[in-house]
């Protein structure tokens, strides 16, 4: 499992705890958030894909996820710098 470290300033830090009880709390929630949303979308792009293909659509949200093809940010930045670069 993937695990990530936040640096922050010492300002930045201050600000944070401005608006959070917890700036580890906060930070994860976060994160956390927006791979949910993240996932939303590739659920949804999953399911009505498979619909159009007339193919069953099974497992979880997780395996829908870890199953689907979908492109890295950084895959679609390399896409479109080549198509921009022809």
């Amino acid at each position: 499992m993937p695990s990530y470290t936040v640096t922050l300033t010492d300002a930045e830090d201050k600000a944070l705890h401005v608006i959070a009880m917890s700036a580890q709390e906060w930070i994860d929630n976060a994160v956390h958030e927006r791979c949910r949303l993240s996932m939303d979308e590739i659920v949804n792009a999953e399911v009505q894909r498979k619909l159009a293909a007339g193919e069953p659509i099974t497992g979880s949200k997780e395996e829908i996820v870890m199953a689907a093809n979908v492109e890295s940010a950084a895959e679609k930045q390399a896409r479109i710098e080549a198509e921009m670069a022809a």
